[in-house]
């Protein structure tokens, strides 16, 4: 166990050790009773610092653990600890870039791989490669370049820079795994993934025969290729393959963007054999049922079926058995199918009262030993270790441990009606101690096809609440996860039936007497930098200011571009997606126009905070710069910054810390705490 303290102390001063064996459970996690809040604020490094601590996992038989730590000159380096004698060993790190993912071979070799974590995107020169490595730092193996030099990649026998980790298990009884190599031809275009079966200690591959121009693979619970969905001419058909013959047949096919009736999302293949599948073929919110692959039926009865919500989350099993659904309702949860499991769980929830605990076993179990990830609205994620045969549990790291709980506000999940009667989920974040006549801002997500937000602490939310903000969060008609009907109806509402719900969330706040109405900002990235603008442009009498960075200014520059810049965004998206979702450029191109910030700009009088980044492919610069002329033409009252080297947003820790802090000066100077005095 000391060698493992000193292992972490010296590597990152702020971890904590794992626990002596008979610590108890109250000294695993911070406290979750409120603390008196001191004068001083949290600074924003609490807040938007990389975690200290962010990746645990248990190998097959859960005798050692691996996790990323931080080394001396600020890389992540990748680490493994015994846990019979709580010895430890870093067993890869490197000079000039960080461990990325990695994932357990076996029980004795791992593989990873790469991600500069100190550069943006605009600088970033390099691919993700892959290594793989013994558990004691033995047999260290690059399997991958990281480079686009096919010289170096035949010299040293290499798989090309387009090599990628698949993210899923594999035999773990071999050296052998499945990874991808990607037909990239530009950015945000990619034609098909081959699946090659890698031999991880000699770096032999061999490419699998893929039914058509495949984008994703699904491996069977024993770790062989059972399933492709191939993508061909905006439709996704789903393809099995006979784990006799090899040969591939079709299951079913539908639109790529759109659905369709009987459509299905492959989830897993169960130990026994079963195929489980994500659909809404029989109510409005998607569900888990099973899949008969002789007569290619779906089960009408749900495996797993959620209320409120789509199902989202994944299936939990060991080597010969399913244990359990991992799933997201407006937190993340665990409905155990394994009575031992669950009185596992009811076991850690009486040691953690506080906090969502979710476990993971190992797959392979030959010993007690089980992962936990803690968490909750104010408190960011502590990771431990539960022995279930002595009942101790042990922290390993805490993700932000500088944070204190009790500075951080209190999240809901609340429900408004919106004009037209459609109820709206959104979530509702309050500063600690105080729920009346707030500041609030109105924080859109981007997307605007996804789900929004879910219970638990976010930096950026908990940052606001900190500084004395409410912070509201609507799930608008288009977002994703509330079912079929909530996402359908924001179909082609860009601007509008979207919009409104963001603006009748916002007087709905006024009249229930939490947020002051003269103390507004609406803020947003990507598409919620979008409905930044447009709030601005459609609400001036709600919105005193807004907050837009990496915003989309025009949807007709989404299709067009601009001969100054590269999108990635992929060209299947431009012709089969967005003309349904939001519009197509001729038939609505009135819509469109109408519906346009660039278009709309001399409407907007409020103070304005803009910022993007030059190397952004997704909307690249050219949206804000237009946009920022147009404006400043009738408002004097625009700020503007440009991260030159970041992309989508700010990887950068620096470009977050002088983000936030602009951010924060913004706020406070148009409906901070000093405005509602006057």
């Amino acid at each position: 166990m000391h060698g493992l303290q000193r292992m972490i102390a010296s590597a990152v001063a702020l971890l904590a050790a794992l626990a002596h064996p008979g610590a108890h459970a109250a000294d695993a996690a911070p406290a979750a009773t409120p603390a008196t809040t001191p004068a001083a604020l949290p600074p924003v490094q609490d807040f938007f610092s990389n975690p200290q601590f962010s990746t645990v996992q248990l190998s097959p038989s859960g005798r050692y653990l691996a996790a990323k730590l931080t080394s001396p000159n600020g890389r992540e380096r990748l680490a493994v600890v015994d846990l019979s004698n709580n010895s430890a060993l870093s067993v890869a790190s490197f000079h000039d870039t960080d461990v990325g993912q990695f994932a357990w071979v076996n029980d004795e070799r791992l593989l990873l791989d790469t991600v500069d974590m100190q550069v943006g995107v605009g600088d970033a020169r390099y691919g993700p490669g892959l290594y793989a490595v013994n558990r004691d730092g033995s047999q260290f193996r690059q399997l991958a370049s990281r480079r686009g030099d096919a010289h170096a990649v035949q010299s040293q026998r290499l798989l090309p820079w387009h090599t990628y980790m698949l993210g899923q298990r594999g035999t773990q009884d071999s050296d052998q795994v499945y990874v991808l190599s990607r037909k990239i031809t530009g950015p945000g275009q990619m034609e098909y993934a081959d699946l090659l079966q890698l031999n991880t200690k000699t770096g032999y591959s061999t490419t699998l025969k893929r039914p058509g121009d495949t984008h994703d693979w699904l491996l069977d619970s024993k770790g062989e290729p059972r399933l492709a969905t191939v993508v061909e001419n905006g439709r996704s058909s789903v393809h099995y393959r006979d784990p006799a013959t090899g040969a591939w047949r079709e299951l079913g096919s539908f639109g790529q963007f759109t659905g369709g009736k009987g459509s299905f999302r492959p989830l897993a293949f169960a130990p026994d054999g079963t195929l489980y599948v994500v659909t809404s073929a029989y109510r409005d919110k998607s569900a888990v049922h099973s899949y008969d692959l002789a007569t290619g039926k779906i089960n009408p009865q749900p495996l797993v079926e959620l209320e409120h919500y789509d199902f989202s989350g994944r299936l939990i099993m060991s080597q010969d058995k399913l244990l359990g659904v991992r799933y997201l309702a407006d937190a993340q949860g665990t409905r155990w199918l394994d009575p031992a499991m669950q009185a596992i769980q009811q076991e850690v929830d009486k040691l953690l009262p506080n906090t969502l605990n979710l476990l993971t076993p190992p797959s392979r179990p030959e010993t007690p030993n089980l992962l936990v990830e803690s968490y909750s609205d104010v408190q960011p994620r502590v990771f431990m270790l539960y022995n279930s045969a002595n009942r101790q549990l042990s922290k390993i790291g805490a993700s932000r441990p500088q944070i204190r709980p009790g500075q951080m506000g209190k999240q809901d999940l609340v429900t408004y009606a919106a004009r037209d009667g459609l109820q709206i989920p959104a979530w509702l974040t309050l500063p600690h101690g105080k729920d009346k006549n707030l500041p609030m801002v109105v924080l859109v997500h981007g997307g605007p096809f996804v789900r929004g937000g879910q219970w638990g602490w976010r930096p950026d939310v908990q940052f606001l609440a900190s500084r004395g903000y409410a912070v509201l969060e609507p799930e608008y008609r288009g977002s994703t996860g509330f079912g079929e009907a909530h996402f359908k109806a924001g179909w082609k509402q860009w601007g509008l039936k979207m919009q409104d719900d963001i603006a009748d969330g916002t007087r709905w706040a006024i009249a229930q007497g939490i947020a002051d109405g003269k103390r507004i900002c609406i803020a947003g990235a990507s598409y919620g930098g979008y409905a930044t603008l447009m709030g601005l442009v459609n609400n001036p009498e709600l919105y005193q200011c807004g907050v837009e960075w990496a915003g989309v200014t025009d949807i007709k520059l989404m299709y067009t571009g601009h001969w100054s810049f590269q999108s990635d965004l992929p060209d299947a998206w431009k012709q089969y997606g967005m003309p349904h979702l939001i519009g197509d450029p001729e038939k609505d191109a009135e819509q469109l126009k109408a519906t346009s910030p660039l278009e709309q700009a001399a409407r907007i009088r409020q103070p304005l905070l803009l910022a993007y980044g030059g190397s952004d492919m997704r909307v690249p610069l050219y949206h804000g710069k237009k946009f920022r002329d147009a404006v400043q033409k009738t408002n004097r009252q625009v700020e503007w910054v440009e991260y030159e080297e970041e992309g989508h947003g700010w990887v950068l820790q620096k470009n977050r810390y002088d983000f936030w802090t602009r951010v924060e000066g913004f706020l406070n100077k148009h409906i901070g705490s000093s405005q509602g005095e006057k």
